[in-house]
């Protein structure tokens, strides 16, 4: 029996596809804890049992910790490492050094972005690997060879992120552990030569495990017989961490659904009721949510069980996510996809590159644009075709067994080999 601290950032997106190679692990009768400074948030994903050692940082909730919405570009990306990633990693070095200290683990799993457990564990001399969930970042490191100015900068903010909370000494990129880089995806949606160039140099330590999928807890209170077998159905999501920016989005879509609303339904997950502010929600139930009985063609839920709903439906369209990309595919269905900021861009261009989807621009697009690429990915067979392609290489890849697997042989010390 082996001990596996996963060491997670604040996020969803991030803690989602650990929760199941978790699972694996205790399923195998590892010991298993996280570190985290949203204890409460782990534990709605991975269970009430599970042991999580606190500590410090921001907890996302709403708007608080996100960056302006207005920022793209080089801006955005400085905001990220500057007024969060770095911060984030400072404050919650001692709480995983506490947790190291506590729990004992032979192999730390670092999320990309929860830079303290790589450092952390490159100083205590534990070995690590790195949980990628969004391929995005090979192909980010990657093309950093061409800009060396941003290169330059990023490794002066990592160089002396280690002098405070890591190894001085050290050499390891926190994003790419030098043992094992457990990768939640597939050349077949990356591309072939992600993560080989001189940016990432972890060609040879990446294991392409594919979706770790796993069951999450969800509420029982889904309307499914409001679903029409006789039409196809359409989810509109834009993640958890968007919802500051998509009211106009989402009522372009809603507006899209309701054109074409003889052969197409849409269910429209609004958290922040953001099409309630807008005058256009006037019949919603105590849950802040539409009445099923009051609209047959768009069903607005502040959440929905996403796995579940993703077997029903026919076609997604967000934001490009790399959680909502990986499982929408993983049951072979195609997407429009409308990138925000952050990897989303890089992650929407591996969909339309494999075929898989359509591209549109969220700040611009309107319905009937929208409703254009909906049809199209819905009655174009190609695109389906390219989903499925996907889905095959996915559930070939081994999720969060393959994961676990690679985990359990660098906790004896063997090399990591490729799945069968």
């Amino acid at each position: 029996m082996s001990g596996f601290l996963f060491v997670v950032p604040p996020l969803v997106g991030h803690i989602n596809p650990t929760v199941g190679v978790a699972a694996e692990l205790t399923a195998r009768g590892h010991r298993v804890a996280w570190a985290s400074a949203d204890p409460g948030l782990v534990r709605r994903l991975a269970g009430d049992e599970a042991v999580v050692f606190p500590c410090a940082g921001p907890v996302l909730t709403g708007e608080d910790g996100v960056r302006p919405a207005e920022l793209r570009g080089p801006e955005a990306l400085k905001f990220l490492w500057e007024r969060f990633l770095v911060p984030l990693a400072e404050a919650m070095a001692p709480g995983v050094r506490a947790a190291i200290g506590e729990f004992g683990p032979d192999v730390l799993v670092a999320d990309q972005q929860a830079f303290a457990g790589g450092l952390v564990a490159e100083r205590l001399r534990v070995p690590w690997a790195t949980s990628s969930t969004t391929s995005a970042e090979f192909t980010f490191a990657d093309a950093l060879a061409g800009m060396p100015k941003v290169a330059d900068w990023l490794d002066t903010l990592l160089h002396d992120l280690r002098g405070r909370i890591g190894d001085p000494s050290g050499t390891a990129d926190p994003r790419f552990s030098p043992h094992l880089v457990l990768a939640f995806s597939t050349p077949e949606l990356v591309g072939s030569g992600a993560g080989s160039g001189s940016g990432a140099g972890a060609g040879d330590r990446i294991r392409w495990v594919g979706p770790s999928m796993a069951t999450r807890p969800t509420s029982a209170d889904f309307p499914w017989t409001w679903l029409d077998p006789a039409r196809a159905t359409v989810l509109v999501t834009l993640g958890t961490a968007n919802t500051d920016v998509g009211a106009r989005f989402l009522a372009e879509c809603r507006d899209a659904v309701r054109r074409r609303a003889d052969r197409v339904q849409a269910v429209i997950v609004d958290p922040a009721n953001v099409l309630g502010a807008n005058g256009d929600r006037d019949d919603l139930n105590d849950m802040g949510e539409m009445d099923d009985k009051d609209d047959k063609d768009v069903l607005i839920r502040s959440s929905v069980p996403q796995l579940p709903l993703l077997e029903r439906v026919d076609a997604v369209v967000c934001h490009a996510g790399h959680n909502t990309v990986c499982e929408a595919l993983w049951h072979g269905v195609p997407l429009v996809v409308a990138p925000i900021r952050d990897d989303q861009p890089v992650v929407a261009g591996q969909v339309v590159d494999a075929g898989a989807g359509i591209r549109v621009r969220f700040g611009r697009v309107t319905a009937p644009k929208l409703g254009a690429a909906i049809d199209a990915v819905l009655h174009e067979p190609g695109y389906r075709a390219a989903a499925e392609r996907i889905r095959t290489a996915f559930r070939a890849s081994g999720g969060a067994r393959a994961a676990a697997t690679h985990l359990e042989e660098l906790a004896i010390g063997a090399p990591s080999k490729e799945a069968p």
